[in-house]
């Protein structure tokens, strides 16, 4: 662990929030599981289990808290609510905010209205907050029990993307740093999106072929619209952009392919979402990819389709019908 830092806050008790903390006492910082939920700080500090949003995954101990001065006072914060409440969840933290902490941003998406990411979220909210991107491939359960996985920490100050590197580091829990906050962010909000759009062919039963192909040229958008944001192509390429596409794509334990796994199914959204606890980001997000795409200048066919279905503008079969029926191009063109 690194000398930095001995206490951490997390903000956000959801499953990936819960599986955070997890990482952290493991990695022998104390730690502070911030809920909303009074029910969700109950399970944590009673039954050492999160009930609500991870059932069944024995908690190591961590202490679960509604006080967000509690985080306030820890040396490093990972925030971890969902993307939408992000800007809510920091301005109700302001009060309590140490100058200079570093916060290290979880959540994946593009707020809708102001289409902003998330650090600048963080930077117009708690401007005096030092900026990281935690991101890649992981799905809670696993890191939650303690199976490997590896995930990309971006920050642009080399020593201190090291430091909380160490921080946060186990034997199954490997970050690798990277300098790009922009590119960490951009993968993470689109993966979501077009894993939506993954679960649909599957749910439709176009076969492993169409999949494959979601995901490559998927990841062609995802490239496209990243670097029109500032990112740099090679970060894409690694874990918190083509590795977690492929994850996220791949397995019906994705919140997003499942909803698309429904849609494709003939289900409607709100059926699709009927009794999930936890949050599927694409679905909140798929807006404002679109609209800062239009923005940006940028083709993302997939992604609009998926927010067409999405926002009842048309049904999966036409959207299907006007991916299939684009013009031939080549395969490098933007």
């Amino acid at each position: 662990m690194s000398d930095s830092f001995s206490t951490v806050g997390v903000i956000g008790a959801g499953a990936w929030g819960t599986a955070l903390a997890q990482v952290c006492v493991r990695a022998g910082l104390q730690t502070t599981l911030w809920a909303r939920e009074p029910e969700v700080v109950q399970s944590v500090n009673e039954a050492r289990e999160n009930q609500v949003f991870l059932p069944g995954v024995a908690l190591e101990p961590m202490r679960a808290t509604a006080d967000l001065a509690e985080i306030g006072a820890s040396d490093l914060i990972l925030a971890v609510p969902p993307a939408q409440h992000m800007r809510a969840t920091l301005k109700a933290l302001s009060p309590h905010f140490r100058a200079g902490t570093p916060v290290v941003l979880c959540s994946k998406g593009i707020e809708r209205g102001t289409f902003a990411l998330m650090t600048e979220v963080l930077a117009e909210v708690l401007p005096e907050a030092t900026a990281a991107v935690l991101s890649g491939p992981s799905f809670a359960g696993e890191v939650a029990r303690g199976l490997p996985a590896a995930v990309t920490l971006a920050c642009p100050d080399e020593g201190l993307a090291h430091a909380l590197a160490g921080a946060i580091a186990t034997p199954a829990f490997r970050p690798y740093v990277a300098d790009d906050l922009i590119g960490a962010e951009a993968g993470g909000a689109l993966k979501n999106v077009l894993a939506i759009g993954c679960g649909i062919v599957e749910g439709r039963g176009l076969g492993r072929s169409a999949h494959a192909a979601v995901i490559t040229r998927g990841f062609a958008e995802m490239t496209r619209y990243g670097v029109a944001l500032g990112a740099k192509p090679e970060t894409l390429v690694g874990l918190c952009g083509l590795g977690d596409l492929v994850l996220t794509c791949s397995s019906p334990q994705s919140r997003n392919m499942s909803v698309g796994l429904a849609l494709g199914r003939g289900q409607t959204l709100q059926e699709a979402l009927a009794g999930k606890l936890s949050v599927a980001e694409g679905v909140e997000s798929a807006p404002a990819v679109r609209q800062l795409a239009e923005r940006l200048g940028v083709e993302i066919p997939i992604c609009e389709a998926v927010a067409a279905i999405l926002g009842g503008e048309a049904d999966v079969d036409t959207a299907i019908e006007g991916l299939l029926t684009r013009p031939l191009k080549s395969e490098r063109d933007d």
